[in-house]
């Protein structure tokens, strides 16, 4: 027996914390509701007056551009009465939700706000009631991303959340970036049985073989000993994640020589990933949707330039990703059926799964101790 082998082993979070209706509806309240949330890219409000719902975790979210260029995040209902804002069907309607002039008008007594949440007019009131707007949701942006924090009176700023990952990966041009591709799945897993996942290389020689051939290391003694402060090499003559290793894209500017080969991978808790190749980023946001269903959005990132180039095509890079998400998903499935057997009531890190306890010791700094 080895020594990492004879290691005592920590347990994972209780099999019903992945399961329960009860503790995901603690972990929507105390958790989603009170963290910075990643929901868009800058890039897709680009001009004052473009908006954007989102639905986070049930509530239903109005991010704006508004008219000095700022953005601006409320809940998606009127402080009258409560209506939705801005629906899916209005041909029965009259004008409403955001209108080209620049205001936010609700369906059901056409009350009218600026995109910056102030009551502009009430039909038939006399004067504009005081103290009344729309419901403000905080909103900050890091490296192009969007967040939002319905709670935003509580809890760290952006920066704080994020943490040191920030540092590892400040060469990349995030903010400069572009989405050329993206692609959804729908999971039926648990929010942290994928970030688990994400978080180690223990099961990449099992489930990722094509994976392993452009980063042996993933394989190497169980996908222990890795450095992600400095990023796991790719094998002899491969800079990018792609089915040949290779890319005609060149790398961003600014890069080290060390990042052109090497990958580098964060989890921003709750909902970011990152998978950083020299050439382009695979962002992962994760919408939770229950105990045992998870939307998740891959949006394909590549530099301007690259993909102004006559002959741009990201499908290098999609459909080596799309097998490597693929693969992580249809075992995370499976991982979810075996939590709900009667006979597992937790389960074990290995060693070299040790980044994995990352998810249990952020839920449980929230929630209290699950044991």
């Amino acid at each position: 027996m080895t020594e990492s082998q004879s290691m005592p082993l920590e347990r994972s979070l209780p099999s019903d914390c992945y399961t329960s209706p009860s503790f995901f509806a603690q972990e929507r309240e105390r958790l989603f509701l009170r963290e910075w949330f990643c929901v868009l890219r800058e890039e897709d409000l680009p001009h004052p007056g473009d908006h954007r719902v989102v639905e986070v975790l049930g509530e239903s979210v109005l991010v704006v551009r508004a008219k000095d260029g700022r953005l601006r995040a409320h809940y998606n209902v009127c402080p009258h009465r409560g209506t939705r804002l801005c629906g899916e069907d209005r041909e029965l309607l009259g004008p409403s939700g955001v209108l080209p002039n620049g205001s936010i008008r609700c369906p059901y007594h056409a009350w009218t706000f600026g995109l910056d949440g102030r009551l502009l007019s009430a039909p038939h009131v006399a004067g504009v009631p005081e103290g009344i707007a729309l419901y403000p949701i905080g909103v900050e942006t890091w490296g192009g991303f969007v967040f939002v924090n319905l709670t935003p009176s509580e809890g760290p700023n952006l920066g704080q959340q994020l943490g040191r990952g920030v540092r590892r990966i400040a060469r990349y041009p995030l903010q400069e970036l572009r989405c050329a591709r993206r692609s959804e799945y729908d999971v039926a897993a648990n929010w942290k049985v994928l970030a688990e996942n994400y978080n180690e290389c223990y099961h990449c020689g099992p489930v990722h073989p094509e994976l392993c051939e452009v980063v042996p290391a993933f394989r190497s003694k169980g996908g222990a000993g890795l450095d992600w402060e400095h990023g796991i090499p790719h094998r002899e003559g491969a800079t990018t994640f792609s089915f040949s290793g290779t890319t005609a894209r060149a790398a961003f500017p600014g890069l080290s020589e060390e990042e052109r080969t090497h990958h580098k991978g964060e989890l921003f808790y709750p909902n970011l990933w990152l998978s950083l190749a020299a050439d382009h980023v695979a962002a992962f946001t994760l919408w939770p949707l229950g105990p045992e269903r998870t939307r998740i959005a891959c949006d394909f990132l590549f530099h301007p330039g690259e993909i102004a180039k006559p002959g741009f095509d990201p499908e290098d890079a999609v459909s080596f990703w799309d097998l490597t998400n693929r693969q992580d998903w249809l075992i995370c499935e499976e991982v979810q059926k075996g939590l709900r057997s009667r006979a597992h009531r937790f389960g074990y890190y290995a060693p070299m799964e040790d980044p994995s306890l990352d998810v249990r010791r952020f839920v449980e700094a929230r929630l209290g101790p699950t044991d």
